[in-house]
C-alpha cells in the first residue's frame, strides 16, 4: 500500500529502461530501502543494467519481459509482475517516436507506431485495471504527450496515437476511480531523454527527473492529470482554440 507520504511498496515499470520510468524509481528509492521494482522491458543489457543500478539503490529488483508488439503475451507480462503481491504503483512509459515524414507514407511504420503508441496500452492499461480492481487500490500512471493535445502535421501519426492514449487513460481513471484506484496522466512537452536525442530542442523542455518530480508529486495527491513544465498547460490551452488556418501556418 502507499504509505502517507505517498511511497509505495511495490513499483511496476512498464517499459522499465526508458528514462522516465527510472527516473521515477529512482525518486521513491530515495524515500527508503526495500522499494520492490518490477522491471518489464524487453530482455538485455539496458533492462540488466537498469535491474543493478536500482538494486545497488536498495530495491528489490524483479525482471519481466514485455514485448508490446505481441498482444498474446501482455497477459502473462502482468501476472509475472503480480506474482510477488499487490502493485502499488504502475508506470506506462514505453513507447515510439518514429521519423515524422516516414510514418505517414510507410504503413508498416504507421502500424508499429499505432501497436505500440496507443493498443498496447490500451490492452495492458485494461490488464492493470482489472488487477488494481481486484486488490481495491493503486495507481496507474500514463506518460502521454502534448502532441496528443492538438495533433500537428509535423508529427501527426505519433501525435495521434497520443491523442488516443491520453483519452482512453483519462476515461480509465474515471472508471476506476469508484473501485480505489486513481490513473495520472501526466502530459510532458519536449523531454531530454535517449528518446529525443539528436533532436532540435523545443521551448519549455524538461528533463526526465523533472517529469519524475511531477509524476510523485501527482501520484500523493491523486491528480488525475498534470502537466510538465506547469506553463504548458497554458500554452496548449491557447493553441488548441487556434483556427486550423492560422495553426496551419504556425512554425510548429
Amino acid at each position: 500500500m502507499i504509505n502517507a507520504l505517498g511511497t509505495p511498496q511495490s513499483l511496476l515499470l512498464l517499459g522499465g529502461t526508458s528514462d522516465i520510468a527510472l527516473a521515477v524509481a529512482r525518486r521513491y528509492a530515495g524515500r527508503g530501502a526495500g522499494l520492490r521494482v518490477v522491471l518489464a522491458a524487453r530482455p538485455g543489457e539496458r533492462r540488466s543494467a537498469a535491474a543493478a543500478e536500482l538494486g545497488a539503490l536498495g530495491c528489490a529488483v524483479e525482471e519481466v519481459d514485455l514485448d508490446a508488439r505481441d498482444h498474446a503475451s501482455h497477459a502473462a507480462t502482468v501476472d509475472a509482475a503480480f506474482a510477488g503481491g499487490d502493485v502499488d504503483v504502475a508506470v506506462l512509459a514505453f513507447g515510439l517516436l518514429g521519423d515524422p515524414e516516414t510514418d505517414w507514407t510507410d504503413p508498416e511504420l504507421a502500424l508499429e507506431l499505432a501497436e505500440v503508441n496507443f493498443a498496447a496500452p490500451v490492452h495492458l492499461g485494461v490488464l492493470l485495471g482489472n488487477r488494481m480492481r481486484a486488490q481495491a487500490h493503486g495507481r496507474i500512471v500514463a506518460l502521454s504527450s502534448v502532441a496528443g493535445e492538438r495533433v500537428r502535421r509535423s508529427n501527426f501519426v505519433y501525435g495521434s496515437t497520443k491523442a488516443g492514449f491520453d483519452g482512453f487513460f483519462l476515461g480509465l481513471g474515471e472508471a476506476l476511480r469508484e473501485h480505489g484506484v486513481h490513473v495520472l496522466v501526466v502530459r510532458p512537452g519536449f523531454v531530454r531523454t535517449k528518446m529525443t536525442e539528436g533532436l532540435s530542442e523545443a521551448p519549455l523542455a524538461v528533463t526526465a527527473d523533472d517529469v519524475a518530480d511531477a509524476v510523485l508529486a501527482g501520484v500523493q495527491d491523486q491528480r488525475d492529470l498534470v502537466w510538465v513544465p506547469k506553463p504548458m498547460r497554458f500554452v496548449m490551452s491557447g493553441l488548441r482554440h487556434v483556427p486550423r488556418p492560422l495553426f496551419r501556418k504556425l512554425p510548429l
